[in-house]
């Protein structure tokens, strides 16, 4: 866990080699032997310094999350803390000078191990990151951090990085005051840390000194008393008061900044417990983290599938999501011809790519050359033969199953048998498009969120003939370009697509319902979305809405007639008025100002005389997005409740301190959700009505994640 050395001039390097894990994270055993050999430097007479760093590539990634989220009892919680807190304090009250040699990120309890040291020395490396993330999911700082940063830099400066959970580069980190000296390669590092403590040497915290002042000022200066109140404000407008750890944070800072140190960090003890034991902690963490970690591992690919020798992409289509892929592609080391009917087109969207590289460069986040390089990965063509060598071929045409089947024919007629072609539909059955293909077995979907270089998520859907050599490709693509992928079975609309479509329509049915556009909106972004579900609309376009209606008619023989669709058919035959796009749909979009909900709305959909609760509303919009996946679950659309956890919140931000549209379910309690499902039902209509196996389930008390749990019990 801990791999100790003392050199001739008395200097002691402690490094962090983690055995039960591939990164450094703070667990049991490794604080058990940080405690061991932090104890045995400071009594070691000889020692005149001692050096904290990593035999790993990053310095320290945190906690271990498993073991939080594993935890129920306070009792156990506090005495983790309360033991870190004491081997942190030992660090830094211990007498000799402790220098952090940071060699790689630093971040959550890995950068509070830094804050204990009385120097902190970085390499440059633009790929390093340092910072205390709690705060993204669910957590605060819990080694230390609320109180030591802003003893160190300031309240007012420490702020965003422990209410934003902000992660910076060494070079800000200098400018902040996050670390205190930089080097330019790790074979300086060392050196450099050796140095201070010959040169220097300080073994007193600035906190631990008499007559020590908050830089900046503390809580009762005039300027904090005008900072708190209105970064309090701002929390609350942002967040809602949906997420505890921020108002947890902040309390700890105006407590804590009050007191003794010592006694400001038993305030610190005492909010991380209460953080812990949060359900939208636990959600998050399992969800964000755990979860997340298995999907990017590839955790879905199937065993005994050799590792594809992916090395050359096709993409068909240089549109917008076109050239998003063939950035990302390309960013990520692999060659990609990016085909459109024209070359001019295929250029177009090639300067897509120069747009977002210029942007790095003048950054410095890349030099020239790394910018030539990925500019020169991206060949753009309007012949079908130049992606006869390509692994993988991606088309991004337009949702048409017409102009999808076309190219499918011809550029299966120059690829190699064992390319794989996906599709970048949203909408479509795979299956039924991979009937225009002569290799259904290598045909698979690829639902890539725009902007691509941006949206995480790749929603990965199987045909009915898909092989496990396609799925297998599909994965180690999406792991190549640094995508969370999910896997899912076919259907219309998928996964992501379909229950997303759930909150839009939902918020049309509350327009016509009467309910005021204002109060839609707002109970929209109370709930936790990004956006009110008119505006969403507006931004992925009525008009979609409207042609994947007429398109489902056309497919399936049923026709829509619930008011949500009447809402659509009137914005796009009637009104003219298609979205944001047009400048003009659910809100008007005036030159140079900002967007306002469109004045004529209470005239077509006029108020009802008594209002629904702002609660109501909220409900209405989660619940049916939550409904809406047990039945894509039920049908085998998407198998794990991870999966549609993960899904949800990076596929269209579902309310991310739920965990996700399953774990929203199992943190309500699936007999309150059923119940209060049948009384929307009884309001506002059967799309509320629970499925028959949500009731079965509710009765016998179970829920998703047990439920998933005790099948794999039953199967081992």
């Amino acid at each position: 866990m801990i791999q100790y050395t003392k050199d001739s001039d008395g200097i002691a390097i402690i490094s962090f080699d983690n055995k039960n894990s591939s990164v450094n994270v703070i667990d049991g055993d490794l604080l058990t032997d940080f405690e061991l050999n932090i104890s045995n430097a400071i009594s070691d007479a000889s020692v005149k310094g001692i050096i904290i760093t990593s035999s790993k590539k990053d310095f320290m990634l945190g906690a271990d999350l498993k073991m939080i989220i594993g935890i129920n009892e306070p009792k156990k919680i506090m005495a983790i803390t309360n033991r870190l807190h004491a081997v942190l304090r030992k660090t830094e009250t211990g007498g000799k000078p402790v220098v952090a040699a940071i060699n790689g990120t630093a971040l959550g309890g890995g950068y509070e191990v830094c804050l204990a040291c009385h120097y902190r020395i970085a390499v440059n490396d633009p790929k390093i990151q340092i910072g205390l993330p709690e705060v993204l999911l669910g957590l605060l700082p819990g080694g230390g951090g609320t109180q030591k940063l802003p003893r160190m830099i300031g309240i007012q400066e420490a702020l965003p990085f422990l209410l934003e959970g902000k992660k910076i580069r060494p070079e800000q980190a200098l400018k902040s005051g996050l670390v205190n000296q930089l080097v330019n390669t790790q074979e300086e590092l060392i050196p450099a840390a050796k140095q201070w403590i010959a040169t220097v040497g300080k073994s007193v915290q600035p906190w631990d000194e008499e007559g020590f002042k908050i830089p900046g000022g503390g809580i009762q200066s005039p300027k904090i008393l005008m900072v708190l109140p209105a970064a309090a404000g701002l929390i609350l407008k942002k967040t809602y008061g949906n997420y505890p750890a921020p108002i947890a944070i902040m309390n700890c800072i105006y407590e804590g900044m009050q007191l003794p140190f010592d006694r400001a960090l038993a305030v610190e003890c005492r909010y991380f417990t209460q953080c812990v034991l949060s359900p939208e902690s636990k959600n998050m963490i399992r969800t964000l983290f755990i979860n997340m970690n298995e999907a990017n591992k590839g955790e879905a690919r199937p065993a005994g599938v050799a590792p594809t020798n992916l090395k050359k992409v096709g993409i068909l289509g240089a549109g917008m999501m076109g050239a998003g892929i063939a950035y990302v592609a390309a960013l990520n080391g692999l060659n990609v011809v990016l085909k459109d009917v024209t070359k001019e087109a295929a250029e177009k969207g090639k300067e897509y790519s120069v747009k977002l590289l210029s942007e790095k460069l003048s950054k410095n986040q890349i030099s020239k050359e790394k910018y030539d390089e990925f500019l020169d990965r991206i060949i753009t063509t309007d012949n079908p033969a130049d992606i006869a060598d390509c692994n993988l071929v991606i088309e991004a045409v337009f949702e048409n199953r017409d102009l999808k089947a076309t190219v499918t024919k011809e550029s299966e007629a120059v690829l190699s048998s064992d390319a794989v072609f996906a599709s970048n539909t949203s909408t479509l059955p795979i299956t039924g498009l991979a009937k225009a293909s002569a290799r259904p077995k290598n045909f698979i979907g690829l639902h890539f969120f725009s902007p691509v270089d941006k949206m995480q998520l790749v929603e990965i859907i199987l045909g009915e003939k898909t092989s496990d050599y396609a799925i297998a490709m599909a994965i180690d693509f999406v792991k190549k370009i640094k995508k969370t992928p999910i896997v899912v079975n076919d259907g219309r609309g998928f996964f992501t697509s379909r229950v997303f479509s759930t909150y839009l329509f939902e918020g049309m049915e509350c327009l016509a319902n009467g309910v005021s556009p204002a109060l839609i909106e707002n109970a929209g972004k109370m709930a936790g979305m990004p956006v009110g579900p008119l505006a969403l609309a507006d931004e992925v376009s009525i008009e979609l809405c409207y042609k994947i209606n007429k398109q489902t008619e056309l497919d399936t023989g049923k026709k829509r007639d619930d008011a949500a669709v009447a809402v659509i058919n009137k914005f796009v035959d009637e009104l003219n008025r298609p979205g944001k796009k047009a400048n003009k749909g659910f809100y008007e979009y005036p030159e140079g100002g900002k967007k306002t909900l469109w004045s004529e709305l209470s005239k077509l959909y006029p108020l009802a005389s008594q209002q629904p609760d702002v609660e109501e509303i909220k409900k209405r919009l989660l619940y049916i997005q939550a409904l809406e996946a047990v039945k894509c679950m039920e049908e085998n659309i998407v198998t794990k409740p991870a999966d549609a956890d993960i899904g949800s919140i990076l596929g269209w931000g579902f309310a991310p301190y739920t965990g996700g549209v399953i774990s929203f379910i199992d943190t309500i309690g699936l007999k309150k959700f059923v119940d209060e499902c049948n009384s929307l039902a009884k309001k506002y209509g059967k799309r509320f009505k629970p499925t028959r196996k949500l009731k079965e389930m509710a009765a016998e008390g179970k829920t998703f994640y047990q439920e998933k749990a005790v099948e794999v019990l039953e199967v081992l």
